[in-house]
């Protein structure tokens, strides 16, 4: 949209409030609201936005290392520009407004830690190759009966879920919430984010969410806002949601599967073939993600609990495998019946991941497999936990990041500046974990050693 064009849509609709925000590398949004008249500023020329989004942790903690921030820089501001494109109005909060921001250098290059600047790039390289990334991300994430204060004083122990017992699929327990599942269904509509199916999942309070595809960067962020939007949403039903890979050990973790596909310039599906198999492009492409799957497992499985989800039989992959609609294997094929919905669902990404860094990932990776013309091996036929003589994944946060920092083919395509830095702070994660004492730790050690 032009500015023009918004600027009389705000006037008409009574806009009073503007919200600015941008994803970080862990994918939660920063960012502010602004008056009507910093936003045409800002919509002109740009802002300033502290680079100490690119310095810090997920809890706000610096990092001891420094990489283009830190101490060593002050933390000087970065250029902030609006996009446009992303203009929509918050169903949830009255006349407000809402705008993604990219982040730019001094010079007016795009920043490089960016993961929305990263995806772009990447969408950008696939369009020069002739094809059109389409996507969408499917996330499980659970309620529950209580507030940001309460998890704090339960110390995240005993909590209340919205509902008890594990009932997948369940007709009852979707109907008899109805109110929060028709104010998912109708917000995020509105919010520009169609929902394609939402049902219950198998766990206390669980919900399963299908996003509709959506076309290069768009896909990433109606996954980052959808995600946000659940957070901001629940409060207004007195409920709190986390998109934890893996809360209880109990229970199943959260998965966040990326579909995917490539589309040519008239809008057909170049994963299909004309016999209802898939294309040689989609196996190039396939070859490719399932060569760097143990490299790009990083961005997949973000966190050091993104490994507690990661375990034989709680429908998480724990190799490099793929089958034709087997959702034991970490790529789920799904072709032979429509040509238009014939993609690939790579299953490893948990909800915790970054959109933007998943799709990047897998998206690399396809390109890096059709550049060699690479081909896949023999699919999974049956249970792929059992299957022998399979590659394992990673199974813990620093030994992904050290398969990533050694990784030549995920440096070609995501840069050394990125992968130094998104290294580093997985690194310094596991080193606030390693200090940590844990609840487990003393119920096993503190009476008996």
């Amino acid at each position: 949209m032009e500015l023009t064009d918004i600027l009389k849509t705000l006037e008409t609709q009574g806009i009073k409030r503007i919200r600015l925000g941008t994803f970080d590398i862990d994918g939660i949004l920063r960012g502010k609201y602004v008056s009507r008249e910093k936003f045409e500023s800002a919509a002109s020329s740009g802002m300033g936005f502290c680079d100490v989004l690119f310095g810090w942790d997920m809890n706000d903690d610096l990092y001891d290392r420094d990489s283009l921030t830190g101490w060593r820089t002050g933390y000087p501001d970065a250029h902030a520009k609006i996009d446009l494109d992303t203009f929509r109005i918050v169903p949830w909060e009255p006349d407000t407004a809402f705008f993604l921001m990219d982040v730019y250098d001094g010079d007016g290059t795009p920043y490089p830690l960016s993961p929305r600047h990263l995806l772009s790039r990447l969408i950008a390289k696939t369009k020069d190759l002739g094809y059109t990334f389409r996507a969408a991300s499917e996330y499980e994430y659970f309620f529950f009966r209580e507030t940001s204060h309460s998890l704090y004083e339960k110390g995240f122990r005993d909590l209340t879920p919205l509902s008890p017992g594990m009932f997948g699929y369940s007709a009852v327990r979707a109907a008899t919430h109805s109110d929060l599942v028709h104010s998912v269904i109708d917000s995020m509509d509105a919010f520009d984010i169609e929902i394609e199916g939402m049902h219950t999942e198998t766990g206390p309070g669980v919900y399963d969410t299908a996003i509709r595809h959506s076309d290069g960067i768009v896909a990433a962020d109606r996954g980052a806002l959808f995600k946000n939007g659940i957070k901001e949403l629940a409060p207004r039903h007195n409920l709190i949601a986390t998109f934890m890979a893996k809360w209880n050990a109990d229970l199943p973790g959260c998965s966040g599967h990326i579909h995917q596909s490539l589309i040519d310039p008239e809008g057909n599906n170049l994963f299909a073939s004309d016999d209802g198999s898939l294309s040689d492009l989609a196996r190039s492409y396939l070859a490719g993600v399932l060569e760097l799957m143990p490299a790009m497992t990083t961005l997949y499985c973000p966190n050091i609990n993104s490994y507690k989800r990661a375990v034989p039989g709680v429908w998480s992959p724990v190799n490099v495998s793929w089958g034709m609609d087997n959702r034991t294997t970490a790529i789920r094929a799904i072709a032979g019946g429509s040509p238009k919905a014939t993609r690939l669902e790579c299953r490893l990404p948990g909800a915790d991941a970054n959109p933007y860094l998943a799709m990047a990932a897998c998206l690399a990776s396809g390109l890096y497999g059709i550049e060699r013309g690479l081909e896949p091996p023999d699919p999974v036929r049956g249970n792929a936990y059992e299957t022998e003589n399979l590659v394992g994944l990673p199974s813990n946060l620093g030994s992904a990041a050290a398969i990533l920092k050694a990784s030549e083919g995920a440096r070609e395509w995501l840069t050394d500046t990125f992968v130094d830095h998104y290294v580093m702070t997985r690194e310094y994660e596991v080193r606030r974990y390693e200090k940590a004492v844990t609840d487990w730790e003393l119920k096993r050690y503190f009476e008996v050693t």
